[in-house]
């Protein structure tokens, strides 16, 4: 079995207590996530608590957005919040989701961390598809619009 790990990290010029808001809601996730705009025509669903431990987000979409489930499983303000992420299409599978947030000089560095294993169909695509390369990209692009979520709260 192979298992994968994704891991992206950016300075974010603000104190954590205004970045983990957006994290610690799935609610706020529509303002930053890279996946939002992948299919405009996604059904969302929300359950649990607003926010925290419990909070819960269900999509299904189009062929490249999939479908799944994210769910808070451990929420410590401001420093860490962890997500068990579950893909139902376009094949299953449970990658556990972690974001730090470490107070630097000039803000906070944000740290998002997935990981993975790769069985059945999820192992073939591995062998074509590199997923840090794959989902690296994404994740940096979500750390950005993060940034500029951030901001934009503050002006």
């Amino acid at each position: 079995m192979s298992s994968f790990e994704v891991r992206r990290s950016a300075v974010i010029p603000a104190p954590a207590e205004e970045i983990f808001p957006l994290v610690n809601s799935f609610h706020e996730w529509t303002r930053w996530s890279p996946w939002e705009s992948v299919d405009p025509g996604m059904s969302r669903r929300y359950y649990g608590p607003d926010s925290g431990v419990g909070a819960g987000y269900e999509w299904s979409g189009n062929r490249k957005a999939g479908s799944g489930t994210m769910e808070i499983v451990e929420s410590i303000s401001p420093s860490s919040i962890m997500i068990t992420l579950q893909f139902t299409r376009p094949f299953k599978a449970l990658n556990p989701t972690t974001f730090t947030f470490t107070p630097v000089q000039g803000g906070t560095e944000v740290t998002w961390l997935m990981t993975g294993e790769n069985k059945g169909a999820a192992k073939v695509f591995a062998l074509f598809m590199n997923m840090d390369k794959l989902v690296g990209s994404d994740f940096e692009r979500g750390l950005k619009s993060l940034a500029s979520a951030v901001s934009a709260r503050k002006s």
